[in-house]
């Protein structure tokens, strides 16, 4: 499969199913898409981001290595759907201790940030949540923020989520 198919084939729905099989198979061509993912330029790109996060279902092995990237890219993008995917992603990998500073802060700004969609709020928790159980100092301050944040901004998804991380926060204080 050359690039120019790829991408072709990523402008419709129809293929993208068929596209993220075939690139977890043949993860040589991670390439195209990533690049495509992490690119703000074109409105569709935004698929090669959800591409990304269903082939790391598939092969986790094969999205790791661009984790430095997505980070980067992540605190440049204002694309929300991108934002989902990319801390949906980062939240399910181990975090580099060179990135954890950038991404606390990061997520630190999103998850206290009620004009943020839920979704990017929800990832932004587990990567705090993450670097909790990492640096167990910030747990109590973690436990108040979730507090606070579901108190006053509560959704369904920050209630849900936040009470299941504040279960294992206060499991880790013991």
């Amino acid at each position: 499969m050359t690039e120019k198919d790829i991408h072709t084939l990523i402008k419709s729905w129809e293929n993208i199913a068929l596209l993220v099989r075939y690139i977890a198979d043949y993860p040589e061509h991670i390439d195209v898409i990533m690049t495509k993912a992490l690119d703000d330029s074109q409105p569709e790109n935004w698929r090669a981001a959800w591409m990304i996060d269903k082939i790391n279902e598939k092969n986790p092995a094969v999205v790791l290595p661009y984790l430095p990237a997505m980070t980067d890219f992540l605190l440049a993008t204002k694309n929300d759907s991108k934002r989902r995917h990319l801390l949906k992603l980062i939240g399910l990998h181990d975090i580099p201790e060179e990135r954890m500073g950038v991404l606390l802060n990061y997520c630190l700004d999103v998850f206290t940030d009620a004009a943020i969609p839920i979704a990017v709020r929800v990832h932004a928790m587990q990567i705090l949540y993450n670097i909790a159980q990492k640096e167990p100092d910030f747990a109590s301050e973690l436990i108040d923020l979730i507090e606070h944040e579901i108190d006053y901004h509560g959704s369904a998804g920050i209630k849900s989520r936040g009470q299941k991380l504040l279960k294992k926060l206060h499991q880790m204080e013991k």
